[in-house]
């Protein structure tokens, strides 16, 4: 699934070609694309038609578009395939088109959004006082916020008693950190997956906080990471942070400090990479 750098490209695409933009109609082609919209698809476009979107907004994987002068946005799931596209309005139609939103203007342009295996799709919610959509108000901030508290960040880690990685994926307690990511800063800190989360002193959780920041502006700078055809920015295009990855996808690889062959493991239905000369694991894990 994409991660805080995917979701920020496309927000930021997103903010170039969609912002201040007025909608003329919305075509709902798929009904699973609005099925987290309480009044389905005609609601959906009915109440849509005549707005404006605002600068569409972020926090950790979690994309919305607010509308000008309402306490109203509409929220993106990308989901495992979702794409937000700005296409020309005479493209043919992508064969996995769920939604259609055209504009008023002669842009010549209009947003579309195309979902694979359709777990993703676009709802409309009211804002929190914050101007969250309110389903997403438990979201923690994300680590490339200005607000985010590392001090609080810090004790919260203290007092969940887990480990390290099920703490970096934990969106309550920091957002926008996937898989790749949780793995990638974790070599970078030289700390194992199951290192429990009671032993980071307030120095180390400051390093891995950084590496997390540092893995995503790195990400971010080169597009996001893209493993097939699925994620694309919103020309269409792919990342290719997959090429500076030095942990994830890197199984029998050699570690890129010592030369020890990298490791994977199965891990929550998911796989943990690292070095187990660089990030030994702590005793109960060994």
């Amino acid at each position: 699934m994409p991660e805080l750098p995917e979701v920020e490209v496309v927000r930021r695409g997103l903010e170039r070609w969609v912002a201040g933009r007025t909608i003329a109609s919305v075509e709902v082609l798929h009904p699973r694309a609005v099925r987290r919209h309480p009044g389905g698809g005609a609601d959906f476009a009915a109440r849509l038609a005549g707005e404006t979107f605002g600068v569409p907004r972020r926090r950790g994987k979690y994309l919305w578009l607010p509308l000008e002068g309402r306490a109203l946005s509409v929220l993106g799931h990308l989901g495992m395939s979702g794409q937000l596209l700005v296409q020309p309005k005479d493209a043919p139609d992508e064969k996995h088109l769920r939604i259609r939103v055209r504009f008023t203007d002669a842009a010549g342009t209009e947003l579309r959004f195309v979902d694979q295996r359709t777990f993703g799709g676009l709802s409309l919610h009211e804002n929190t006082p914050d101007g969250l959509p309110d389903v997403i108000a438990h979201i923690a901030r994300d680590p490339l916020d200005p607000l985010f508290d590392e001090v609080a960040y810090h004790l919260a880690l203290r007092a969940k008693r887990t480990t390290v990685k099920r703490a970096l994926l934990d969106q309550s307690l920091i957002s926008g950190v996937g898989n790749i990511y949780a793995d990638e800063a974790l070599w970078r800190a030289r700390l194992h997956y199951e290192r429990p989360t009671l032993t980071l002193t307030r120095p180390r959780s400051a390093e891995l906080l950084g590496h997390v920041r540092d893995v995503m502006n790195a990400a971010l700078a080169v597009g996001g990471t893209s493993f097939d055809s699925l994620y694309v920015n919103v020309n269409g295009e792919s990342g290719y942070f997959d090429r500076s990855l030095d942990a994830y996808g890197r199984e029998d690889e050699p570690c890129r400090r010592c030369g020890t062959p990298m490791r994977r493991r199965p891990w929550m239905n998911r796989s943990s990479y690292f070095c187990p000369r660089c990030q030994r694991p702590p005793r109960a894990a060994s």
